[in-house]
């Protein structure tokens, strides 16, 4: 089931997002009519992105190993937040949703 869940900022603002909810304890439900219920979320925006920062560190770094370096290395993935979990990788069926592009463009030698 998806809901607005309000994740609050470092800088004391908020952020609405439509987010799963889970009927975990402890998630504070405001509102009143269920068009307007707002889950409250645990953590901030910042916290709940930032748990994903090691996957994308761990594919940084292996593409950082390889022999041939890319001019340019692009990794898409896909979010999906809530209230209790913050973000987490989103899946498509079982498999995790990664997208990698890497680009290697000509180089130009001197004197050519």
């Amino acid at each position: 089931m998806k809901r607005l869940t309000e994740f609050p900022l470092g800088d004391g603002s908020t952020i609405l997002v439509e987010a799963d909810v889970s009927d975990a304890a402890g998630a504070t439900l405001r509102g009143v009519g269920s068009a307007e219920v707002v889950e409250k979320a645990r953590d901030t925006f910042e916290a709940a992105v930032a748990k994903i920062r090691p996957a994308a560190e761990a594919i940084i770094s292996i593409l950082h190993d390889l022999s041939e370096k890319p001019d340019t290395v692009e990794v898409e993935f896909g979010l999906k937040l809530s209230a209790t979990g913050g973000a987490v990788i989103a899946s498509a069926a079982a498999e995790a949703n990664f997208s990698i592009t890497l680009t290697w463009k000509p180089h130009e030698t001197a004197g050519a």
